[in-house]
């Protein structure tokens, strides 16, 4: 009908198209993360008896502890059983906290987990992360005032997140770095720059002096170029220079494979890494690349699939008679889809209902058959 191509029907061309395996994947991407953030901490038990966590997932509660009060963390057990009805701000992952619910910062709020706890938690760090501000520009995440799309990343060291824009570098495109050191870290911990002329991505300007690095000091990681195709083997002459002689000194040492003599407590690595309080950089189980991978390996153990646990409690005939049915569904539904395909047509919500009514007409006809002739 010459209707069919009016208003209506050209709107239904412009309707963006999802397929079936596109919407299965991204269920099955979010799900991962997921696992990747969650998996590694436990969802019933508050983390506050195990002490200082090495790594785990935190929140805020800003119904709590808002913006004004003392800054306070809580575990991931505590979120669902005791602020499960609060307004939340994920921190992904911390390392070294103790969970706070229901201790002094907490006025009005007892622990139902956990509440025999201590007032304060000394070791904890805070930042401005707790109160759901984050970068240099102290703004919220998503930020409703931002229209410009940019991606957060977290510094390895303050375990603040930074807009890729606010780093004074270029991030690589395919974020093929495993951790990343902010501006302010690269200051503190200026023996850093002794990895920067092999691990440093090159930088947007003169001014800035942030790099974004790989801390593991993985000899075979590949050098950042820049346009021209030359290795930067200049980062540290043009982008150090407000370090001073000891830095300098360290970073020669440390490209000839010699030790450092620049002062008595940099000459040991260990001393030096524990005065910055920096220790955890060299423990390679820190990293928050290990703790997802613990987090999925944990959660694929502990993963069931639903349809064996199914079988396993049913008898020899009924399980026979459930994988028919499975195999009689998949067998009429890649059938059914199939005709779609080959007429490139898309499948509607009213469709599958459709197939579904249908299957299970004729499964009640097959069932009414096998009673006539059994009775």
């Amino acid at each position: 009908m010459a209707g069919a191509e009016g208003p209506a029907g050209r709107l239904s061309e412009l309707e963006p198209v999802v397929s079936l395996v596109d919407v299965l994947e991204e269920d099955e991407e979010l799900e991962n993360e997921a696992c990747a953030v969650l998996g590694g901490s436990d969802a019933e038990k508050c983390s506050y008896s195990q002490g200082s966590v090495k790594r785990q997932a935190l929140y805020a509660c800003s119904t709590c502890t808002p913006e004004g009060e003392e800054p306070a963390g809580i575990c991931l057990a505590c979120s669902y059983e005791c602020h499960g009805s609060h307004k939340l701000f994920e921190l992904y992952t911390k390392r070294n906290f103790r969970c706070d619910c229901g201790n002094s910062k907490f006025k009005n709020l007892e622990c139902k987990l956990f509440p025999d706890k201590a007032k304060v938690n000394s070791g904890n760090k805070y930042n401005d992360n707790f109160f759901g501000l984050y970068c240099i520009c102290k703004r919220p995440y998503p930020d409703p005032d931002d229209e410009v799309p940019d991606e957060m990343i977290q510094c390895v060291v303050c375990e603040d997140w930074f807009h890729g824009r606010h780093l004074g570098v270029i991030p690589p495109e395919s974020g093929d770095f495993q951790e990343m050191v902010c501006q302010a870290c690269m200051k503190h911990c200026s023996f850093l720059w002794a990895y920067a002329a092999q691990l440093a991505v090159t930088k947007i300007s003169a001014e800035d002096d942030g790099l974004v690095l790989n801390v593991d000091g993985i000899g075979d990681q590949e050098v950042m170029k820049p346009e021209n195709g030359d290795h930067q083997d200049n980062t540290l002459k043009e982008d150090a220079p407000q370090h001073g002689e000891n830095t300098v000194k360290e970073i020669k040492a440390e490209q000839n494979n010699e030790p450092c003599t620049s002062s008595s407590s940099e000459s040991d690595p260990q001393n030096m890494y524990g005065d910055l309080d920096v220790l955890f950089l060299t423990d390679e189980y820190d990293t928050v690349l290990a703790y997802e991978n613990k987090g999925k390996v944990d959660q694929a153990t502990e993963r069931r699939d639903p349809l064996m646990d199914t079988l396993s409690s049913m008898n020899r005939v009924q399980q026979v008679e459930l994988i028919c049915e499975y195999n009689d569904l998949k067998t009429e539904l890649k059938d059914y889809l199939k005709r779609f395909a080959d007429e490139g047509t898309v499948v509607k919500r009213e469709d599958i209902q459709q197939f579904f009514e249908e299957f299970q007409s004729k499964k009640r006809r097959r069932v009414d058959v096998m009673q006539y002739y059994c009775s």
